[in-house]
């Protein structure tokens, strides 16, 4: 079977890596609106191995109800979208690099550059599909995460971010940043209700790395 890359299915915006920009929350893309949120889960470097390891194995989204789906590994050689000056100005593109391959304790792959997946994401009677596609990959030696697209079919346009950060003084920080808007002019119309979703959504990311859900 033939790997899905890259171009195979393009994300569904054109702001690619826009959620590392540092003044994303002032000067989000055009029509788009951003968001920032984040957590402590505690401190030291036990409790950032095991948030980051759950983190990169789909735990946020699982932990909050998601079902996660049709995962593909993508080539793990991707575009990993715009790198920024600390000044929040874009530096230029980020050089494609292979991925290499991570695997949780028990077996479980680590997400990487290009990976694929179908949230499945509850509402109310219903569920929605929400495909999407890794966009870059953070691996770092106290930060640790990932950001996805949205690909064809999904609710929203725009990226996510996830990111598990160990502070100087030892603690254990969540990060949540994204920006996004209704992908169609359906969801546009129902936007009070994809936003109340997202919010809800977004409390249940917070939570799900906690001591009590990551272990």
């Amino acid at each position: 079977m033939r790997r899905t890359s890259f171009t195979d299915q393009p994300v569904t915006y054109g702001f690619i890596g826009g959620t590392q920009a540092a003044d994303l929350l002032y000067y989000p893309p055009k029509g788009y609106r951003p968001l920032e949120r984040k957590v402590r889960l505690g401190s030291g470097e036990e409790r950032f191995e095991s948030a980051a390891a759950a983190l990169m194995t789909w735990g946020v989204q699982r932990n909050s109800g998601i079902r996660v789906t049709e995962v593909n590994e993508g080539t793990g050689v991707q575009y990993e979208g715009i790198e920024f000056a600390e000044d929040g100005t874009p530096k230029g593109m980020r050089e494609h690099r292979a991925a290499e391959d991570v695997f949780a304790d028990d077996g479980t792959p680590f997400i990487q550059n290009g990976m694929t997946a179908v949230l499945k994401i509850p509402f109310g009677p219903f569920t929605v599909s929400a495909p999407c596609r890794v966009v870059y990959v953070v691996d770092e030696p106290h930060r640790r995460g990932f950001a996805y697209g949205t690909l064809k079919g999904h609710p929203e346009s725009g990226e996510e971010a996830f990111l598990v950060e160990q502070r100087d003084d030892g603690s254990v920080w969540f990060v949540v940043r994204a920006f996004s808007r209704p992908s169609n002019a359906f969801y546009r119309l129902a936007s009070p209700v994809l936003r109340a979703t997202q919010s809800r959504y977004t409390k249940r990311y917070l939570r799900s790395l906690l001591p009590a859900r990551a272990a």
